[in-house]
């Protein structure tokens, strides 16, 4: 774990292979380190990590791998259950991913001899993001390039479809909004879902496409964040359906948005990779420019530490941290 200040890259982690996704685990698992899972051709690697930033014993970063679970098709996406915890006895690991082959796969491991997973079979196309249900965990939604949302139970039982108008991107439940399920599509449109009802609820409009990637604040229900285009995009839900501040970023288009879990004005998004670099930018919106810009080969997936201002993103063969003021 060393520190590279050449390009301002606080800390790296080497992997065995290319990390086409990374995700902090966005709960607490009751243990003082915080788990992280990514994924690459045929595996998911499931570790620990803890900062110099939160533990004064710590020089710099320590990284520990837990588990590598065989995945046997490229992972493209990963959503961590709040039913992981470390502190219990046995713990237990839980997550799902999506793959190229259009499936979901449950795992469920305490660390020794169990080792589960559960296939979900259902959507038509490329799945691009998922998420489980942020207070008891029993249900996770996907979103596919089927113009399709879905929500499943932990057997792989569809509990509840929404018919999109174009491919969906990013899927959010918001754990102080547990019967809502804000849904972004492709063509710029954001909505709300109430699950009790199964009906839209509310509509955000980028007025621009392709919209990639989409999120909602943690620390504030009333943000909403996405990028289009080349531009990142800000809404406050109870002003209007269009965006209060928008910004050109990336000038290839901008790939990913994902909101800090510890500053409500915190965010980062990233470009497509480029023949050789993916630019990383993290923006506060009390500041004019970008408050950082890193630079890493080729990366995908992007994640924010759940205490610490501190993102990750995955690359060749490596993980990449930043750390950033609040």
């Amino acid at each position: 774990m060393k520190q590279d200040s050449t390009r301002n890259i606080a800390y790296t982690v080497d992997c065995e292979d290319y990390v086409h996704v990374v995700k902090f685990n966005p709960f607490d698992s009751g243990d003082g380190c915080s788990l992280i899972a990514y994924g690459g051709n045929n595996y998911v690697v499931v570790g620990t990590c803890r900062f110099q930033e939160e533990d004064a014993e710590v020089d710099g970063m320590q990284y520990k791998t837990l588990r590598t679970f065989h995945h046997g098709i490229r992972v493209d996406a990963i959503a961590w259950s709040p039913e992981t915890r470390l502190d219990a006895l046995p713990p237990q690991i839980r997550f799902c991913t999506a793959a190229s082959d259009r499936k979901l796969r449950l795992f469920t491991s305490d660390l020794q001899d169990k080792n589960e997973f559960k296939t979900f079979d259902g959507h038509s196309d490329y799945i691009n993001d998922l998420v489980f249900a942020p207070k008891e965990g029993q249900e996770v939604a996907s979103v596919s390039d089927d113009h399709t949302c879905r929500v499943w139970d932990l057997e792989g039982n569809e509990k509840a479809h929404f018919v999109l108008r174009s491919p969906g991107m990013s899927v959010c439940w918001h754990p102080e909004e547990a019967f809502k399920l804000m849904v972004a599509e492709k063509n710029g449109t954001i909505r709300f879902y109430d699950l009790i009802t199964q009906q839209a609820i509310l509509s955000l409009e980028c007025e621009q496409t392709p919209l990639m990637s989409a999120d909602w604040c943690l620390k504030n229900t009333l943000k909403v964040g996405a990028v289009a285009g080349s531009d990142w995009l800000i809404w406050d839900i109870t002003h209007s359906s269009y965006p209060q501040d928008k910004k050109p970023v990336h000038v290839d288009r901008a790939r990913q948005f994902r909101w800090s879990q510890v500053n409500e004005n915190l965010f980062a998004t990233t470009g497509y990779p480029g023949k050789t670099t993916t630019q990383l930018l993290v923006h506060h919106l009390g500041h004019p420019q970008p408050i950082l810009t890193g630079t890493a080969a080729v990366g995908s997936g992007l994640t924010w530490h759940r205490t610490l201002p501190l993102c990750a993103v995955g690359g060749d063969h490596k993980i990449f941290f930043w750390i950033t003021e609040m």
